[in-house]
């Protein structure tokens, strides 16, 4: 677990450098920032979103992920939540791009690979290479994104000690059912959410990320059955 401590204290850490650097920047400056970060995102889930072998999993994982979304409101109640437990402190309106730095922060901070195998090498082996190199980066990642989209990006600190401190803690029960396959789909999926995070960062789509989510989880049950 030492290793996912250091991975959370690298975002708190690049975070809060962030969020000060932000404080002494010019609106202009800061609009050019998220544009140049919307951008590198997009190349982010482009590559990912391509290594998937199996569109019409992506397709379907997608369009019934979408659906339950939608149908549940999941980015009307985390926007809802967001602002409940932020107005006080941020001023009203600001729950919802305080949800979505959240949200967006915790997809590009851990989808991929490297945090599975990572966090499943560090259970089984007490291997910390993989997440000791993701802490550098998520620590740069925390510097740019809260610079460009503010205090909600220092939420992905406490989700990323969630989700990794889990399967670290049960990787020998999670491994079996963890098979490339697996990481490699929904790794493309997550990619393709990345996508059109970097697409609405550019003020060029809508897209309603959060309702998208359950694809996520619709993947892995989906080549269970297959």
């Amino acid at each position: 677990m030492v290793a996912v401590f250091i991975n959370t204290a690298a975002i708190i850490i690049g975070s809060l450098i962030g969020l000060l650097l932000r404080r002494g920047m010019p609106e202009a400056i800061s609009d050019a920032v998220m544009k140049a970060l919307g951008l590198c995102t997009v190349i982010i889930g482009v590559q990912g979103a391509v290594a998937e072998s199996d569109v019409i999993l992506m397709i379907v994982s997608c369009v019934i992920g979408v659906t339950v979304g939608t149908a549940m409101d999941w980015e009307g109640h985390v926007n809802r939540f967001t602002e409940h437990v932020t107005s006080r402190y941020v001023g009203e309106g600001e729950g919802g791009r305080i949800a979505n730095a959240f949200v967006t922060s915790c997809l590009i901070m851990n989808v991929g690979a490297m945090v599975i195998v990572g966090s499943l090498n560090a259970g089984l082996s007490a291997d910390y290479n993989m997440l000791y190199t993701k802490s550098m980066l998520d620590f740069v990642s925390g510097i740019i994104m809260g610079s460009a989209m503010g205090i909600g990006v220092m939420g992905s600190a406490l989700f990323t000690l969630i989700f990794q401190g889990a399967i670290v803690l049960m990787a020998e029960s999670i491994a079996p059912f963890v098979s490339e396959d697996v990481i490699i789909h929904v790794s493309a999926v997550g990619s393709l959410l990345i996508l059109a995070i970097g697409l609405n960062m550019l003020e060029l789509t809508k897209f309603k990320v959060i309702n998208y989510l359950p694809a996520l989880i619709i993947v892995p049950i989906l080549l269970y059955f297959i």
